[in-house]
């Protein structure tokens, strides 16, 4: 970025450059280094004054920006399946990966439309819409619920009975009254032999390890385990049961060991959390190895005998047809109800007449029942459900600025704080046109903050923004690293969700994000953090102990995990993700042909170069170090967490220098210097977060038109101590949020009506 023919004095000519020179400048990361430097009071005032420009024009030429129409990703599919018939379903099972754009993967323009996707929209809508009313023709298939090799199995899972251990316990949804066939398959060796068979292994021909298969709790079916099974066999290394009956609906089904054993293992070392960290050790002395389940597989129904009431059938028939009545006026009670949740308004005149078509067509096959279920893959299938279309009013020009109206304005408010459709209180406020009157709009806003569903904030805007997601990519290297298991990097995300879903709850400062001096964990987070007395599988909150250096968000396990390497730590990816994440100042990429840092990792005098010591031997080419010198001092601050996050004072034996010099000269010794050095310019953290907060709620990246916005919402929010309430109500404020711009007309422009 070349700045030689800027003129202060002309900032609004140049908004782009101008926006980028207020960033790095409320970084601290201008002028570059080799630069004169000027007093810091200076670049504020240099800052101050671009803001004060860019803003005055944003105030004369106010422009909310526009988007095209949204669809429903994978997440938002998902809970609108589960609000409309409460029915859980896997959005991943019908529909392709989303694309990620600004961070997040509800982009309206990186939301690209294609056949296969269609398609699976479509076989989705036939598939739920049958499951949802019970299908008494169901054909048998096989649902797999896969258990991967990264999950210990040595304990209960979730929802098993006790005194079980590992498995696998999932909520299966089965299409109709009738029998069903459980499949077990077992991890094996690379020879074949199944794993736990071996020296270590407990069990005996005489005493063989068992599986049992469940439903609800009950048992279904109890399984010896043939110790020397192997995959050659005719059957491999699986097991079936007979035909089980079950009835329609959700069901918990739990395939798991019954527990041989209490106590300590008596291995030679201290045994491994993740039970199955290696299957080289399988058949060695000094090491306990038990059958681990592969996965279950649940195939039916083998035969139908009918369909009972399911939690679904209850959410979608909210009336019966009397004998000898005509069902039409059921029918349309049922439908127009289903239609209206899941078009988000109220039907008109000819969606109500389409979807009476599909129902007359459906009960000329098949009844009553198959009328509605038809009916209802219309209306999942429909544009009106899976699109969410924001038309303006008729008089409107396409070049004009408009407020949407209020049922698209209830939609944006929903899938921005609960990431599905609107529920019926907003429902009916739009409909009575009052949702946009500032004092109902605030009110709604705190209700739906308050309720359960505002945890998607967590889950889904703050997961995304700080990349969790990136650590489901994440295997420590099982040799350093054999305690590192799927339970714990679950926990590791699991903590950082009910940590951000806590601050929102509670309605905390923003800045607690880096200084809280608590968090959530559970028994396996806690033993990994080294905290005492958190015993169980449920998460708490845990006060850290006033020595202990672990504060905020760089002190999580699961920041920390996804930015290391398998086999060490990287200051070059945690300075990244602080820079990119945090500061919202990406460094720029590297220069070509640099060689990785592993290619210059050596031993000397005998012993292994740390990290750092590595690192500066990196960074002597001239062509990397400019960019290091803005990484590296942030991420070598937290060099005392390893690849896991868990504290060490050495590396490679050498002891840990996590001292350094800030890109503005500030210097740090330690993860608390660092937070404090970040929090002394808390404008980039707090400008950055409300960006990624609008850029989410809008469902389109921001242009520089939009950060006089955000500098607006983050001065009113520092007027309330940076609640978070205040962030969020300062989006849904916004005339970005309310409103839509138009399109401005050029020769080359093609202005269609959205």
């Amino acid at each position: 970025m070349s700045v030689e023919g800027f003129d202060v004095g002309r900032a609004d000519a140049s908004p782009a450059m101008a926006e980028r020179m207020v960033r790095k400048l409320r970084a601290g990361l201008m002028p570059p280094a080799g630069s004169a430097r000027p007093s810091e009071a200076e670049l504020t005032q240099l800052a101050a004054a671009l803001e004060t420009s860019l803003d005055a024009v944003a105030r004369a030429h106010p422009n909310p920006g526009r988007r095209s129409f949204q669809r429903l990703n994978r997440a938002e599919y998902q809970r609108s399946i589960r609000d409309l018939l409460a029915l859980d379903i896997s959005a991943g099972d019908y529909l392709p990966l989303d694309t990620k754009s600004a961070n997040f993967d509800n982009i309206a323009d990186a939301q690209l439309l294609s056949p296969t996707l269609m398609s699976g929209y479509l076989r989705a809508a036939g598939d739920i819409s049958r499951l949802a009313v019970g299908d008494a023709s169901a054909e048998a298939i096989e649902a797999t619920y896969k258990v991967t090799r990264w999950v210990s199995q040595r304990d209960q899972v979730e929802g098993a009975p006790y005194g079980s251990r590992g498995g696998v316990s999932v909520v299966h949804t089965f299409p109709a009254d009738g029998t069903f066939t459980f499949r077990v398959s077992f991890h094996h060796e690379t020879t074949g032999d199944l794993f736990g068979s071996g020296r270590g292994a407990l069990h005996t021909a005489e005493r063989p390890e068992q599986i049992e298969i469940s439903v609800d709790g009950d048992r279904v079916a109890l399984l010896d385990i043939d110790r020397w099974m192997h995959v050659s066999d005719p059957n491999g290394v699986n097991l079936r049961t007979d035909p089980v009956a079950v009835t329609a609906g959700p069901h918990r089904v739990s395939a798991v060991f019954i527990r041989q054993f209490e106590g300590p293992a008596q291995d030679l070392i201290s045994p491994h959390e993740w039970s199955l960290s290696s299957t080289s050790v399988a058949n060695a002395y000094g090491f306990t190895s038990l059958p681990h389940l592969r996965d279950l597989a649940i195939r039916g129904p083998v035969e139908t005998t009918g369909v009972s009431d399911t939690p679904s059938r209850a959410r979608i028939f909210s009336c019966r047809p009397a004998v000898g009545v005509d069902p039409h006026s059921c029918a349309r009670q049922i439908i127009s109800g289903l239609g209206e949740a899941a078009y988000r308004r109220p039907l008109t005149d000819e969606n109500a007449a389409a979807l009476m078509a599909l129902y007359d067509a459906g009960a000329d096959d098949g009844g009553f029942e198959t009328g509605v279920r038809m009916a209802l893959e219309g209306i999942l299938a429909s544009p009106h459900f899976l699109f969410r279309f924001e038309k303006p009013p008729v008089d409107v020009r396409p070049s004009d600025t408009f407020a949407i109206s209020d049922h698209d304005l209830a939609s944006r408010l929903s899938f921005f704080l609960w990431a599905t459709g609107p529920d019926a209180e907003l429902q009916q406020l739009a409909i009575e046109n009052r949702l946009s009157d500032p004092l109902v709009l605030t009110q709604q806003v705190r209700r739906m903050l308050d309720a359960p569903r505002a945890e998607a904030l967590a889950t889904r805007f703050a997961a995304q923004w700080l990349r969790l997601p990136d650590l489901e990519k994440m295997h420590p290297d099982v040799r350093t690293y054999p305690d590192f298991d799927e339970q714990l990097k679950r926990a590791m995300r699991r903590e950082t969700e009910l940590f951000f879903e806590h601050l929102v709850r509670k309605d905390r400062s923003l800045r607690e994000l880096l200084t809280a001096d608590y968090t959530f964990v559970n028994e396996r987070l806690a033993k990994h953090y080294g905290i005492d007395s958190v015993v169980g599988t449920g998460f708490r909150r845990v006060a850290y102990p006033v020595t202990e250096l672990r504060r905020g968000l760089l002190g999580h396990a699961s920041v920390l995990t996804l930015t290391s390497h398998a086999n060490r730590t990287s200051p070059v990816l945690r300075g990244k993700w602080v820079m990119e994440v945090l500061l919202g100042s990406p460094p720029p990429p590297p220069p070509p042909n640099v060689p990785d840092l592993d290619d210059t990792s050596v031993a000397e005098a005998g012993r292994l170069l740390s990290v750092r010591e590595r690192m500066e031997r990196h960074r002597a080419s001239p062509a990397c170090s400019s960019c290091h010198r803005m990484m590296d001092p942030i991420g070598l601050a937290l060099e005392h967490y390893d690849v896991t996050g868990a504290t060490r004072i050495r590396d490679n034996g050498a002891p840990i220098d996590a001292s350094g010099e800030l890109f503005d000269g500030t210097p740090i010794e330690s993860a608390a210097d660092l937070r404090a050095a970040l929090l002394r310019r808390p404008e980039p953290i707090i400008r950055t977060f409300t960006e990624n907060l609008m850029a989410y709620a809008l469902g389109r990246r921001l242009e520089p038109y939009d950060m006089p916005t955000v500098r607006q919402i983050s001065r009113a929010a520092e007027a309330e101590g940076y609640r978070l309430s205040a962030f969020v109500l300062g989006v849904v404020r916004s005339p970005a949020f309310q409103q839509k711009g138009g399109i401005v007309a050029t020769p080359d422009t093609d202005i269609a009506q959205p």
